[in-house]
């Protein structure tokens, strides 16, 4: 299991671990002003509850497979916010809803060119083979309110294809955020809010995560303390 400060993450039959991805994501999403979120590919339930913890939102956590779809629903049901969250078993791109969404985020697959990974759970969990990119987008350009936000985490390598192909679907990079893992490496992974204004201007930012090895930065430190325990 991995404990936060107000919630428990268990993880075993999850074939995505508590990762760093996950925290970023759930940690720095725009929550101000949202009374309906939906978590695409929410796995363990990990950003579900970030969110959760964050805002009064009600929250709707999609999933594809059997075993974290039970595992999310184990985390929910034992964190303070289980009357907000609402787990679903269904493909995202099949998925419909009467109301729209003021916040989406998603922590999708990735390692598009990749090797697979041994197991069938944990290649569908690490690549887009079940979840494609533009699949994605064109689903959260269907379900996103007219002032509502879309937030991502991706492998940086990958971020300018993905905002083409949002730009093509009337999504507009509002705020962009570099991760670097340690100082003088280039970023790994990028955090992206699209809204759908083609006016709207992007506000760049990096964030490094370690000065040192297992020395937070205090931009990190700032950003996670409300989750970590020993932040």
């Amino acid at each position: 299991m991995f404990r936060f400060k107000q919630f428990t993450i268990q993880h075993d039959r999850c074939a995505m671990k508590v990762g760093t991805d996950g925290v970023l994501l759930g940690a720095w999403s725009d929550v101000a002003q949202t009374s309906r979120i939906l978590d695409v590919g929410t796995g363990t339930g990990l950003v579900a509850l970030m969110i959760a913890q964050r805002s009064q939102a009600r929250i709707v956590a999609l999933e594809m497979d059997k075993d974290a779809i039970s595992q999310a629903e184990e985390n929910i049901e034992n964190s303070p916010w289980k009357d907000r969250i609402e787990v679903i078993e269904q493909d995202f791109t099949t998925f419909v809803s009467e109301e729209k969404f003021d916040l989406i985020v998603s922590n999708p697959p990735y390692f598009v060119d990749s090797l697979e990974c041994p197991g069938k759970q944990r290649t569908m969990a690490r690549h887009n083979n079940s979840l494609r990119y533009d699949e994605l987008l064109e689903g959260v350009a269907r379900l996103l309110t007219d002032g509502g936000r879309f937030c991502v985490i991706i492998p940086t390598d990958v971020s300018e294809s993905l905002k083409t192909q949002a730009a093509v679907l009337g999504l507009f990079v509002h705020k962009q955020l570099s991760v670097i893992t340690t100082p003088g490496k280039p970023p790994k992974r990028t955090l992206i809010e699209f809204v759908p204004d083609p006016e709207v201007t992007c506000d760049r930012k990096e964030l490094l995560l370690e000065i040192e090895r297992h020395q937070y930065s205090p931009e990190y430190i700032a950003l996670t303390q409300d989750f970590y325990l020993n932040m």
